[in-house]
């Protein structure tokens, strides 16, 4: 038991000194450098002989992967245009759903120390491909580097000239310059003053609060325990089998997201999927009561919650699972995203561990069917809570954003005013010149 939470330990953690350890260093050389102690770690447990090697590796890993959390959500944030940031957001979440899809697969194959250093083929390949990109624009403005940041641009745009970046070059720069005034004309006030404002507090309580709905809505539970609550509720299929179906479930729900939200938008899936999954638990609550007093009833219908438990898997993670971390990257001011997104990524940890932690005890306390029950209401005041709370950010532009998030007027205010008044084309590419038909002045 203490051997599977040293991870979720120490990667609460790396997440609460991330942005201020990687922030002076730039996010590109931080997630070079980061990869470095992950090969070490997959290859400390590959040669490990004793429960200490194993306890480090353990240890390196989850502070590691605490440690990525603020560089790469910001520079995901920084580099990518409003119209598909919330898919690249959304996508770290994904990948890491596959990758433990990918890790219950191989353990039915390989030893545990091969599929150890079949893992450190990932580190080794993301080192390669970070060396390959450019810096975030919006660090480099930070650090006065217009040149680099403006050939950065180019780059990640699709290679175009330097003319085809500069509005875009210059409404970052603005933006930066205007947040840095507001930090000089408050500099003779405390550091934490950055952090008792409500472009701190507000973002940092929805995305907080939607990391405790997330935890706390039973997926996370239900992912640990899967086995034994399939087996427990008397599966038509074998508990292993039924986990497996559970994550494949997980996986396809996130994809669906990826693929949804750019046409619908954040909170009409946020609301879908907190409500769809509450409604599944309350199906799942209802047919653990009726089994406890009368299990002649239900003997035909055992695949029940078989079918409602995976279908709230998959409900929970079309958003619900994935719109925190899509959230960090783009609602916190330029001068502490670095440390803010750490320091929210921080949430989602704690929360796991202590929803996981818990769940003995709330099964003492309730059983079963009330806490599938306590899962169902929880689902649905988060339903309540981000469709009274939670902005339209899919496509806005982050200091319009920001900007949001700074008037005291539109704290229930669900529609984003946009500073450029452009209607943005229904397109993928709609901004990039680099992708449009006639481009053959625009490339270098």
């Amino acid at each position: 038991m203490f051997l599977g939470s040293i991870n979720l330990i120490c990667v609460p953690l790396g997440c609460m000194i991330s942005g201020t350890i990687t922030q002076p260093f730039g996010r590109k050389p931080s997630m070079i450098a980061l990869t470095l102690p992950f090969i070490l770690a997959w290859l400390l447990f590959h040669y490990a002989s004793t429960v200490t090697q194993l306890y480090l590796a353990l240890a390196l890993c989850g502070l590691c992967g605490g440690l990525l959390e603020a560089p790469v959500l910001t520079y995901v944030a920084e580099i990518t245009e409003p119209h598909i940031r919330g898919v690249l957001s959304a996508l770290s979440s994904t990948t890491v759903i596959l990758g433990s899809i990918s890790q219950f697969i191989l353990g039915n194959f390989f030893h545990w120390r091969k599929i150890v250093l079949f893992n450190t083929i990932v580190p080794v390949v993301a080192f390669i491909s970070l060396l390959c990109i450019p810096e975030s624009p919006h660090w480099l403005i930070t650090k006065g580097r217009i040149a680099e940041a403006e050939k950065s641009l180019c780059w990640l745009r699709g290679w175009v000239r330097p003319d085809a970046v500069q509005y875009e070059l210059s409404m970052i720069s603005k933006s930066i310059a205007l947040n840095e005034e507001k930090v000089r004309m408050k500099k003779n006030k405390k550091f934490y003053s950055f952090y008792i404002r409500r472009t701190f507090l507000l973002p940092y309580f929805i995305i907080t609060a939607t990391f405790f709905f997330g935890s706390f809505g039973g997926t996370s539970t239900l992912q640990v325990y899967a086995v034994q609550i399939f087996e427990t509720l008397g599966s038509p299929i074998n508990g292993y089998t039924s986990t497996l179906v559970l994550g494949i479930l997980q996986l396809m729900g996130g994809i669906l997201g990826l693929l949804l939200i750019h046409w619908t938008g954040k909170r009409p899936l946020a609301i879908v999927s907190t409500l769809g999954s509450s409604l599944c638990f309350f199906v799942v609550s209802a047919y653990v009561f009726i089994k406890q007093y009368n299990e002649e009833i239900i003997l035909n219908v055992t695949w029940i919650p078989l079918v409602f438990l995976n279908t709230a898997a998959f409900m929970t993670h079309i958003s619900i699972r994935l719109l925190p971390w899509m959230l960090i990257g783009e609602v916190y001011p330029p001068n502490i995203r670095g440390q803010a997104s750490g320091a929210s990524g921080s949430s989602s940890y704690i929360f796991s561990f202590i929803a996981n932690k818990s769940y003995f005890m709330v099964l003492d306390c309730i059983n079963l069917s009330g806490t599938f029950l306590l899962y169902a209401i929880v689902s649905l005041i988060g339903c309540l809570m981000l469709y009274t709370m939670l902005p339209e950010t899919e496509g806005v532009p982050l200091e319009d954003i920001q900007n949001h998030f700074a008037d005291k007027t539109k704290t229930f205010v669900m529609k984003i005013e946009r500073s450029d008044k452009i209607k943005e084309k229904k397109m993928w590419a709609a901004s990039n010149p680099a992708l449009e038909l006639d481009h053959t002045e625009t490339h270098i």
